[in-house]
């Protein structure tokens, strides 16, 4: 494939949301997962990484793509949120395969953000996008309005505008960028407007005298682990500031206006977000559970996203996140036996009633291989910032566990059960991740120094 492309032009999008669109979408939905778990044939396939992998790329970036997604079940709507949390390095060179892959991934990219950035305009922030005819989108959120659909939009939009940054030799990753930074000029405004809507949606909540702004205080919002009805969670309060500094990074807001509207120095706000979460110690997960040991209150996505809301440099960030670590390694209740693969919590959480019917450890006692690499990641930040060489080798036991499970399984997992097994319910069978192994590859070469494929 020529590595010169030309992006197809813009098609006017309609987007829909409100009690007659969720309906719709529900139905949509519910026979779309349904039919995936009793339906989905089994394809058998070599257990060589590098075949695994050849065959995830061509499926998450086929040319007949519309949108970048998960995989089954999940692929036939589109969650925003997963261009920050579970796919930020489709554009690494170093994942690339040829030039026809560059082309794909960036082509597909694009049409991706220009989708997501026409919902923004259309002010359908919602946690999920279910197709619904031409060119016509349900915005619907699950389970609960969304901490993080902003930020990933804002990523996938700061992926493709610093395509052209790493070193490559695809003459494509040039031209993405410029796409990139057109659909930032053009989208700039409805950008900002959706971050100070965002920044007004933050409430109150005291806490021994002091009043902090949280975006979940009377009801759950939604994120990664979107399934979990806590309130007053870290991880959704982090990926509210993560979307306010990546907002001022990419140039959509100026920081000193975004302040103002805030009510404080986001500086600040970070300073008591970390107070507030960390006064034990460690990052509690939420606020609204009751008080219990330590392991009990902490889950795996407290490590939150990739250049998100951890600043491993300073020393006071670097202490907090080691405590989290430390309880979460020394915990054997917080693995699968015999493994480094991390449950995202030791006990099953809070869940609405559709969950506890047919997914109970969805997002508790199963683990997640993508909250495990972004584990990985952050434990190599520690390292790097602290000068120390502590958590370097679990981060690699990490990645050869989720290698082992990618060749046993015969492709890269969304999830596994608390046994090592795929998960799967009467309900639900999970999804082989394809989109999601770019990001495993990525922080292998950091961990180990060395690429795990090469293909030149």
């Amino acid at each position: 494939m020529n590595s010169d492309i030309s992006f197809p032009s813009h098609r006017e999008c309609r987007f829909y949301q409100g009690l007659a669109a969720t309906w719709v979408a529900n139905a949509i939905q519910a026979v779309n997962f349904l039919g995936d778990r009793f339906l989905r044939k089994t394809h058998g396939l070599s257990s060589a990484i590098d075949d695994l992998y050849r065959h995830a790329m061509n499926s998450a970036f086929s040319a007949t793509e519309s949108f970048l997604v998960t995989g089954a079940p999940h692929a036939t709507a589109y969650y925003p949120r997963d261009f920050a949390w579970f796919y930020p390095d489709v554009l690494d060179p170093e994942t690339i395969m040829d030039s026809e892959d560059a082309v794909r991934r960036v082509r597909l990219l694009e049409k991706s953000v220009r989708l997501m950035l026409e919902a923004v305009r259309a002010d359908v922030v919602t946690t999920t996008l279910i197709p619904a005819g031409r060119d016509r989108y349900l915005g619907v959120n699950y389970f609960s309005r969304p901490s993080d659909t902003l930020l990933g939009i804002l990523a996938g939009l700061e992926q493709i505008v610093c395509a052209d940054q790493r070193p490559s030799s695809y003459l494509v990753m040039s031209q993405g960028a410029h796409a990139g930074r057109l659909l930032l000029a053009e989208y700039r405004e409805d950008l900002k407007r959706a971050i100070l809507q965002l920044a007004k949606s933050l409430e109150p909540f005291d806490d021994g005298g002091v009043r902090y702004l949280l975006c979940d205080v009377t009801a759950p919002r939604s994120a990664a682990t979107d399934t979990r009805a806590e309130r007053r969670r870290f991880v959704t309060n982090a990926c509210v500031y993560t979307t306010f500094l990546r907002g001022i990074q990419l140039g959509v807001i100026d920081q000193a206006e975004l302040e103002q509207q805030f009510g404080r120095e986001l500086s600040q706000h970070k300073k008591e977000l970390l107070l507030l979460f960390g006064k034990h110690g460690y990052i509690r997960h939420a606020l609204q559970s009751p008080s219990v040991p330590p392991a009990s209150a902490i889950a795996l996505d407290f490590v939150n996203v990739h250049r998100g809301f951890w600043d491993l440099s300073d020393a006071s960030e670097r202490a907090l996140f080691a405590a989290t670590t430390d309880l979460v390694l020394a915990e054997p209740r917080f693995r699968i036996p015999s493994t480094s693969h991390f449950l995202v919590s030791v006990d099953n959480p809070q869940n609405k009633m559709i969950h506890k019917i047919a997914a109970p450890a969805y997002q508790g006692r199963s683990s997640w291989p993508t909250f495990n690499v972004e584990f990985a990641d952050r434990m190599l930040d520690y390292d790097d910032f602290a000068g120390v060489d502590t958590y370097r080798s679990h981060a690699r036991e990490i990645l050869n566990d989720i290698r082992t499970a990618t060749e046993t399984h015969g492709g890269y997992q969304e999830l596994l059960s608390e046994t090592g097994l795929k998960y799967r319910t009467w309900a639900y069978r999970g999804a082989v991740a394809h989109s999601w192994f770019p990001r495993f590859l990525s922080v292998w070469r950091r961990a180990f120094g060395t690429p795990l494929l090469k293909w030149n």
